[in-house]
């Protein structure tokens, strides 16, 4: 068995943009014969303030839209800060999974003015 498989694990860790009108970056593409449940991502290490990084959004399709959306990263100001970003917790929303083949990623749509890159952690498990 694949440790990715049935084990909430680190799927990816990617460099990832964030400049405004910088296009979607894909952290991870579902292998062929798999679907995938992402947990959480974390960002981190930025390479310039994000502070006015107000709407990104995570998951797959081109728009990167379906697993969470209009994420702010504006608190993030400094390369040591980092943000653990989760499905929405306070009222339980229905996903779907992300079937083989999915290019799961970010997309800024309001992004950074500056031009700025992060790590993009994904962690989740394959089914």
């Amino acid at each position: 068995m694949d440790a990715r498989e049935n084990v909430a694990t680190l799927l990816a860790s990617v460099t990832v943009d964030l400049q405004n009108a910088d296009p979607k970056t894909t952290v991870y593409t579902v292998p062929t014969g798999k679907s995938m449940i992402p947990l959480f991502v974390v960002i981190h290490s930025p390479t310039a303030s994000l502070a006015d990084g107000v709407d990104f959004d995570i998951g797959s399709g081109a728009n990167a839209d379906t697993w969470r959306q209009t994420v702010s990263l504006t608190t993030m100001t400094a390369t040591t800060d980092y943000m653990v970003i989760g499905p929405i917790a306070a009222t339980p929303v229905k996903y779907t999974l992300e079937a083989a083949g999915a290019a799961f990623g970010i997309k800024p749509i309001t992004g950074a003015t500056a031009d700025a890159q992060a790590t993009f952690d994904l962690f989740g498990y394959l089914i």
